[in-house]
Parts: C-alpha cells; structure tokens; sequence
C-alpha cells in the first residue's frame, strides 16, 4: 500500500500529538505534590490528580511526599549541667506543608530535621541536672518540639511531636541512684514512725487529762454535795431540830462502817460497839420522816400513824 506524503504528515503530526499527551499529562497520586520546573525555574506545584504540563519546556522537579513521616533519631551521650553523662535517643514526626520551600529552601531535608533534633536534645537536655532530665520528660518533649518547630518553620515544615525514648544513665550511677533510693525510703518509714509514735503519745495524754479533768470536777461535786447537805443540817440544828444531827451522824457512822466491811483486806473487825447511839440515831430518822409527812399537809391521824417509837437510849 501505497503511501502519499499527505499521509505521512498526518501520521507524523498524530504520533507527536500523542507524545504531547503522554508527555504533559501527569497523574499525582493522593498524598504526594510534584514541583514543575520550566528551563530549570521552579513554576507551580502540582496537586494530587490529573494535571498538564508542557512537554519539553516543563519538566517534574521534585517530588514530595506531603504526609506526616517518622524519623528516628539516633542514640547520643549528652552532658548534663550536673556533668553526668547519659545516653540518649529518640523519634521525630513531621510533615511537609509547602513543598516548593521544602525541595528548594533545604538540601537534605531528612538529614537537616534529624541533625537539627539531635543539635537541640544536646542544648536542652545539656542545661538541666538528672534529676530534672528523669523526672520532666513531658517538659523536655514540648521544649524540644518548640525549639526545632521553630527552626524548621522557614523549611515549609511542620514538627508535629519529638518524643525522647529512651534515657540511660551509666551503671554506676544506676547504682548509687538505687542506694539513695533506699536510703530516702527508710528515712520516710522512720520519719513516719516517729510521727505516729508521737500522735499516740499526745492522744494518750490528751486522755489521761480528760480522765484528771474528769474526776476532779466530780471531786467538786461530790464536795459541793456534801457541803450542801451539811448546810441543811446546820440550818435545821440552828432551828432547833437536833434530830436533823442524829440522822447525820447516823448516816456517817453507817457509811464508815460499810466501807470497813468492805475492804479487801478486813475479814474480822473488832471494835467498841454501843447499840443505843445507833438506835438514837434512827429514832431521829423517824422524826426527820415525821417532819416530812407533817409539811405534805397529811391529817393528824396518818401522822400519828407514822410516828414511829423513838427508842431512848440508856446507860448500861
């Protein structure tokens, strides 16, 4: 088959119209950008999706991955402001926001972000003590993040989190750390100890004033008490009453006697004993009842009644 020139033309101008195509379309996959570069000139930056470009005159710069990435950060001895040496690593996260400043602004950029991380970790944690570098973790990332964050910021990055992972300290110190551990946990149970003890022994007196304040004031009205009903006897004996004496006298004599038979270490008691006194004594208990029953308004007969005989005493 014969080919005219016409035809060849044809045929040639529809290859280079398909080389055009293949060359200027360009298909960006979710999560990347690509930068279009025209004679070696950065232009624009293409999105995820179907995009065109010129062929020959534009050409796909660098590609950039535009999700959050991972970098691990490599262990290191760092010096303390105490001048204890530890070893430390640990894990960067970051993402690229402008991909045009990140492929242009920065050569090298995982290499700049993880000798950045690692420049900062040594300038942070080389201004604190230890104790501080062990017991403020959570200070130390958001330090560090704000820091490099910061830093990275004019690269068209975003420091998301810097996280230290591991702190280790030499075995010594390991060692004399668990020693003063020890030691500060038995000063605390003994500090603890003494505290209770000493609690215990303000209860236990707090107590025993209670018991002394206690039977004093009942000391006082037992003695008021009886203050009061010698009082009244000596209102009655002051008006006449002598009876009134006999029932106290009684009363007293009954009592000591009870306490005498009462006593743990009296099985016999021998004494000089005269009936009538005590006789006497409750004849003037009948006329106290007698006054009584007198004052209650009771009639002349039920008083009569209730005179009980008064036994007069006599010499033996």
């Amino acid at each position: 088959m014969n080919f005219s020139g016409f035809d060849i033309a044809v045929g040639a101008l529809a290859l280079l119209v398909l080389v055009l195509l293949i060359k200027g379309i360009r298909t960006i996959p979710q999560g990347y950008n690509y930068t279009v570069e025209r004679f070696g000139r950065y232009t624009k930056t293409l999105s995820p999706g179907l995009n065109f470009i010129f062929p020959f005159i534009d050409r796909i710069g660098a590609k950039m991955n535009m999700m959050e990435q991972v970098l691990d950060v490599p262990s290191q001895e760092i010096i303390t402001r105490d001048n204890a040496i530890v070893g430390v690593d640990g894990i960067a996260f970051f993402q690229i926001l402008n991909a045009a400043q990140a492929a242009y602004q920065v050569s090298g950029l995982q290499n700049a972000i993880l000798n950045l991380t690692m420049t900062n970790i040594r300038t942070v944690m080389g201004s604190m003590d230890l104790d501080e570098l062990l017991s403020n973790r959570d200070a130390i990332n958001e330090r560090l993040l704000r820091v490099v964050d910061e830093a990275a910021h004019p690269w068209g990055i975003k420091i998301t989190r810097v996280e230290i992972k591991d702190i280790n300290p030499p075995a010594n110190l390991i060692e004399s750390m668990g020693r003063q551990m020890t030691a500060e946990r038995n000063k605390r149970a003994q500090i603890l100890a003494a505290e209770g003890l000493k609690q215990s022994q303000i209860l236990e007196a707090e107590g025993r004033k209670e018991a002394a304040f206690r039977d004093a004031e009942a000391r006082e009205r037992s003695a008021e008490a009886e203050a009061r009903a010698t009082q009244v006897v000596s209102e009655a004996i002051s008006k006449g009453d002598v009876q009134a004496l006999n029932y106290f006298v009684a009363l007293k004599y009954t009592e000591a006697l009870g306490r005498i038979g009462t006593a743990t270490n009296s099985k016999i008691v021998l004494m000089p004993f005269e009936a009538s006194s005590l006789i006497g004594s409750l004849g003037g208990i009948g006329e106290i009842a007698k006054e009584v029953f007198r004052s209650e308004g009771t009639t002349g007969s039920q008083r009569q009644a209730a005179r009980p005989p008064v036994v007069r005493p006599t010499d033996n």
